[in-house]
């Protein structure tokens, strides 16, 4: 199987981009920006600069913007010319430990259920009262502990669309855990856990196996703020995910994190769409798929209904439709 990691960096490279461009059996590709330093290289890594993307011929380069997160994917079409079987999204902090690996997507596994719910996995990985980047401010103290998420199990063979795999160190969490909550060093460690179909959780482009049917859901929200691009992908690809016979799994920490320097407080002015709309766009998802379609014309009628609700505008769609073209060319 072809394997490819994303990154898209500004920085020169970093120890974890260094590592994961060692992986055996996985290519590293690294998308430059207009910040990223001219002779950005790193031995093993396809590089794709400015320059070098706009050699390519794909569409959505006439409206991608620069300066931006979503440049990545530039590097998810690359990787899918090229034949990838998985893409693996991760970040240049992030740096792999000896059990960097994910686990099959078909296999028996053990099914978490919230009653059709949103549910805090990591509370299932950890002891202490954590959350993800992007779960709901008003569900976070009705959660079920590790012990009542563990009693309620049941294991079954599943199809697995996306792998979460969690990060030590500094996690992915929001603004307000870290601007009220000093313990940033949690150990995240159960066995695989995958969510029921309608158990939802955000997940994020930190640490993320995405399998070739999902492809198309891999696309980043380009005219969003920063911190809820891929919180927002990843909220309305559940739904979509379930509607193709797949599920959303989780892993124990297989990266950590030595965090880039971040104000939180521009963070948190970045995260303000996750608090006011993560319900809301899942229940949109959730009424815009029709059985009959197919996955591609889900994902357009899902960010049509998401533009008529005014999470995201008509820029976002328009880009989505140079993806979706993009996508049927490749």
């Amino acid at each position: 199987m072809k394997k490819y990691i994303i990154i898209t960096s500004i920085f020169e490279p970093t120890q974890a981009v260094c590592s994961f461009a060692e992986l055996k059996n996985y290519q590293l590709i690294v998308v430059g920006d207009k910040k990223t330093p001219k002779k950005w290289s790193c031995k093993k890594a396809i590089y794709l600069s400015v320059e070098e993307q706009l050699q390519q011929k794909y569409s959505m380069l006439k409206q991608l913007p620069y300066n931006h997160y979503c440049r990545k994917m530039v590097g998810y079409l690359y990787a899918i010319e090229n034949g990838a079987d998985i893409i693996i999204d991760t970040d240049d902090d992030n740096l792999p430990l000896n059990n960097w690996e994910f686990p099959e997507f078909t296999g028996m596994f053990d099914i978490a259920s919230n009653k059709g719910n949103f549910l805090n996995v990591y509370k299932f990985y950890s002891e202490s009262n954590i959350w993800p980047r992007g779960f709901p401010l008003e569900d976070i103290l009705s959660q079920p502990n590790k012990n009542e998420i563990e009693s309620l199990l049941i294991k079954e063979k599943t199809q697995i669309g996306v792998w979460q795999g969690l990060v030590n160190g500094d996690p992915d969490v929001d603004a307000i855990y870290r601007l009220t909550n000093n313990q940033l060093n949690p150990f995240f460690d159960n066995n695989p856990l995958v969510l029921s179909e309608g158990t939802v959780c955000p997940f994020n482009s930190q640490n993320t196996a995405f399998r070739k049917e999902l492809f198309p859901l891999l696309y980043l929200p380009s005219f969003v703020t920063f911190r809820f691009t891929d919180i927002l992908r990843g909220i309305i690809a559940q739904p979509l995910m379930w509607n193709e016979g797949y599920r959303l799994g989780f892993t124990s920490a297989t990266a950590i994190q030595e965090r880039n320097i971040h104000d939180y407080l521009v963070d948190f002015e970045s995260e303000i769409p996750c608090y006011l709309y993560a319900k809301k766009a899942f229940k949109i998802a959730q009424t815009s798929i029709r059985k009959t379609d197919n996955l591609k014309n889900n994902l357009y009628n899902v960010y049509s209904e998401l533009e008529k609700n005014k999470i995201v505008n008509n820029n976002e769609v328009a880009l989505l439709e140079l993806w979706l073209n993009d996508l049927s060319k490749l």
